[in-house]
């Protein structure tokens, strides 16, 4: 919100994943869930809303979520993942591409080099106590 960070979470998922985008897929649905109620919540405080925008690095989980056909390689994702999908349908949340030098996330789940890490550090606003000063 006002593009401060509002929500955020690092867990292992509830089901097996059995590629790179199915488990990009879960995750993006489940930040759409939780946008969602957050976006429902500010409706009834009386404060408009967009659409959600959801950030992935992942451009095949971008068009699984916009292709209503089930492929041979997604035909085993649990339909109630596919929320998003009827989301992104219904213009409440739209998956945009970020490359992986812009991915926030990647300082809570990826070893980076220092360069890249003080790069997103810096990004996030998160400074050393002696800073504050």
């Amino acid at each position: 919100m006002s593009n401060g960070l509002v929500a955020w979470s690092s867990k292992k998922q509830p089901v097996v994943s059995l590629s790179t985008t199915e488990a990009e897929y879960i995750s993006a649905a489940a930040c759409a869930t939780q946008s969602i109620w957050m976006m429902r919540v500010l409706k009834n405080l009386g404060i408009k809303q967009n659409k959600c925008i959801i950030f992935c690095d992942n451009s095949s989980t971008i068009k699984l979520s916009k292709n209503p056909v089930m492929h041979d390689r997604s035909k085993h994702i649990h339909v109630r993942f596919h929320f998003l999908r009827e989301l992104t349908n219904q213009g409440e949340v739209e998956l945009v591409h970020c490359g992986t030098k812009d991915q926030l996330a990647d300082i809570m789940t990826k070893a980076l080099r220092l360069e890249a890490f003080v790069q997103l550090r810096e990004r996030l606003g998160i400074c050393h106590i002696e800073e504050i000063n």
